[in-house]
Formats: C-alpha cells, structure tokens, sequence
C-alpha cells in the first residue's frame, strides 16, 4: 500500500501511542490488500486453467472432426476419381460405338443412295417397258379384233342356217347393233329375231377367240338389259375358236348355246 509524503508526516505528527496504532493499522491494511490481490489471481488463474482445459478438449474433440472430415474427404476424392474413370471409360465406348454407328449410316446412305439410283435406271425401263407393252397390246387388239371381227362375220353369215336346223327362223338379218342405254353406249355382236313357231324371239350372241367365265357373266347382263327393252325372250349365243370344258359347260349351265367357230360355213 503506497503512503503519501503528507500523510506519514502527519503521522510522525501524532503521539507516539496513536502512531504506532495507525502504523499496525496500515501495516494490516497492506497485509489484507496483498492476500486479497493474492486471493484474485489464484481465482483468475483457476478461471484461467480451467478454460485452457476446455479449449483443449475443444481443440481435440475439433481435431478429431477434422480428421474425420479429412478421411471423409479422401474418400470422396477417390470415389470422385473411381467415378471418373468410369465415365471416362463410357464415354470412351459410348464414342467408339458413335463412330461405329455413324460408319454404317454413311453405309447405308451409299446403299440408299445406290438404291435410289438403281431406282431411277429401273423406273425408267419400266416406263420404255411399258411402252412397248402398249405397243405389243394395241398390235394384239388389233390381231384379237381382225380376229372377232372375221368370226363376227362368219357368225352372222352362218347362224340363220344353224338356227333354221334348230326350229328357229330369223327374219330378215342378223346385224352388229349399237344400242344406247341412259348411262352409255353399248355394242352387241349379234342381234337380231327370229321365230319358233307362232313365238317370236330376240336372237343376241357374244363372239370371242376364247371365252372365259367372265366374258359369258358380262355378255348375260348385258343380254338381260337389252331383253327387258325389247320385251321378248331371248335365244342366247356364244360364238369361239375354243370353249374349255369346263366353259362350255358353264354356258349350257347360263343358258348359253355355245357355237364353235368350225360349225360355222366358211
């Protein structure tokens, strides 16, 4: 305890009784003052030690999170690069098999290509083909109708003598008719009429070089619509070169006479 100048000459002042008194006074005072500082630090100290001790079981309990932390880390970095090398390795295949796919679509563009071409040249025999089809067919009708026509002809020639040998006499002559019906023009080979006794009938006949079972079906309806004009019964022919079994019987079944082209006069 730090005592002025003016107070131990004060104190020097008093009776030496009351001096010695004041003395022991300040001497207890310092006594008291420096267990009281001594007192304090300790108090501080133990503070003090105490927080080390904490802030060191922090420090550890820190260090061992960290070093969690770090293996954690590690073992990121290594799954990170295990990741890596396996999207490497994909992708590596995933453009080995890019490159194998654009490779065979540049083939098969060349192959398309190729085809388109081949397409083209074929296209284009197709289209002289056809010409000459044409051709080979309009010369075909034209033999197929000199044909008709020349057993049309023999047909009408012949017939009413052929019919006359059956009962039925034709009255004037047979004749190669066009009939307009409401919807188109229609021809008949042969027309004409004839008489069984006191009956009278529509002679109409189909003439073909070889007569299927669609021709003789066609010529039936057409017979039908021209008989239902005229109102009469009807005596059917069907003139050809050739009659298949099974066509000729067809005819008979149609109710049909089929004429064969050599029962015709020349």
């Amino acid at each position: 305890m730090v005592v002025s100048v003016a107070l131990m000459r004060k104190i020097s002042d008093l009776e030496p009784s009351l001096r010695e008194v004041i003395l022991l006074l300040l001497e207890e005072m310092e006594r008291q003052r420096q267990q009281l500082e001594q007192q304090v630090t300790q108090d501080d100290f133990r503070e003090l030690k105490a927080l080390t001790t904490s802030l060191i079981e922090a420090q550890k309990q820190a260090e061992v999170r960290l070093t969690r932390l770090e293996e954690t880390v590690a073992e990121l970095a290594e799954a990170q690069k295990r990741t890596e090398a396996q999207l490497a390795a994909f992708m590596k295949e995933t453009n080995q098999r890019f490159q194998q796919v654009e490779m065979r679509l540049t083939r098969l563009e060349e192959t398309v290509a190729e085809l388109a071409e081949a397409q083209k040249r074929t296209e284009e025999e197709l289209r002289l083909l056809a010409g000459e089809v044409r051709i080979l067919r309009d010369r075909v009708e034209g033999v197929s109708n000199t044909v008709g026509y020349t057993l049309e002809d023999r047909a009408l020639q012949s017939l009413p003598a052929l019919l006359a040998e059956q009962g039925l006499q034709v009255e004037g002559r047979l004749v190669r008719k066009y009939i307009a019906f409401p919807d188109k023009m229609r021809q008949i080979n042969i027309f004409g009429y004839a008489r069984r006794g006191d009956e009278r009938l529509l002679v109409l006949g189909e003439a073909k070089v070889r007569p299927s079972r669609k021709d003789i079906d066609r010529f039936l309806r057409l017979a039908h619509r021209i008989a239902e004009r005229e109102g009469l019964p009807t005596h059917l022919l069907f003139i050809a070169y050739d009659f298949p079994p099974d066509i000729e019987a067809y005819a008979h079944e149609r109710g049909v006479q089929p004429v064969w082209s050599y029962t015709l006069a020349v």
